[in-house]
């Protein structure tokens, strides 16, 4: 039985969908996080099953990012005013049932702009969402604005796949468990790539053997970083 003072970590499955591979997602123990993209062929379909196995599901909302790299339907950009991103968050929410909170897809550019995500976040506090910073920027501007409208928020400390090679996976996950230990809790992202899944599999029963609990991020709100707290520089992406 897990212990109630055990490390917690909160892991998130990004980018969930557009393939038909997705799917394989479900096959993971049900404290994985899965956050899908809206307005998606499989994304609604994905969300209704993994909910009935017991996972918790967020929406990873497309926002613009310095790179210019195409966004996708619900994308939200620095050329919409208040009406069109609540709009476009609405009707991104509506495609997808049983969400809980909302991370940011890409985004380098926008979570730096504090109007755009003021408005964001007056959207999430209407419809009773947290959000998680995945940090795309250290100029993010989200938790400001999180903080000023009320809306919970954690923030995203390691990514688990930016290489999917197994040593580097192998790396990133001891790191996890490193860090987990250090603070109690820990937010981490990884994608449903194949390399990322089958590594998942195999290695994610190590974590209650480290007496670490994998935990949904609405079951780390209670620890929200502190507002004037910096983020280490590996954070920093």
């Amino acid at each position: 039985m897990a212990s109630v003072s055990a490390a917690q970590v909160a892991l998130i499955i990004d980018d969930i969908g557009y393939r038909q591979t997705d799917k394989a997602v479900l096959s993971l123990p049900s404290g994985v996080t899965l956050s899908v993209l809206p307005h998606t062929p499989i994304g609604a379909e994905l969300a209704r099953q993994a909910h009935a196995k017991g996972h918790e599901i967020m929406m990873h909302l497309p926002m613009q990012a310095l790179n210019g790299k195409k966004l996708g339907p619900g994308g939200l950009t620095n050329q919409q005013d208040e009406t069109q991103i609540k709009q476009e968050v609405t009707s991104a929410l509506a495609s997808i049932p049983f969400v809980k909170g909302v991370n940011n897809h890409m985004g380098s550019l926008l979570t730096q702009i504090e109007q755009s995500m003021n408005w964001v976040m007056q959207a999430l506090k209407q419809h009773q969402l947290y959000f998680v910073d995945s940090i795309t920027t250290k100029y993010s501007t989200a938790g400001k604005q999180a903080d000023i409208i009320g809306v919970p928020m954690l923030k995203r400390q390691l990514f688990l796949d930016n290489d999917t090679k197994e040593a580097a996976l192998e790396q990133q996950f001891r790191l996890m468990i490193t860090k987990a230990h250090q603070g109690g809790h820990l937010v981490a992202i990884a994608h449903p790539y194949p390399e990322t899944i089958k590594f998942l599999t195999e290695n994610l029963p190590r974590l209650e053997q480290e007496g670490i609990n994998l935990v949904p991020p609405s079951a780390l709100l209670p620890y929200q970083l502190p507002k004037k707290q910096k983020l280490s520089p590996e954070v920093q992406l």
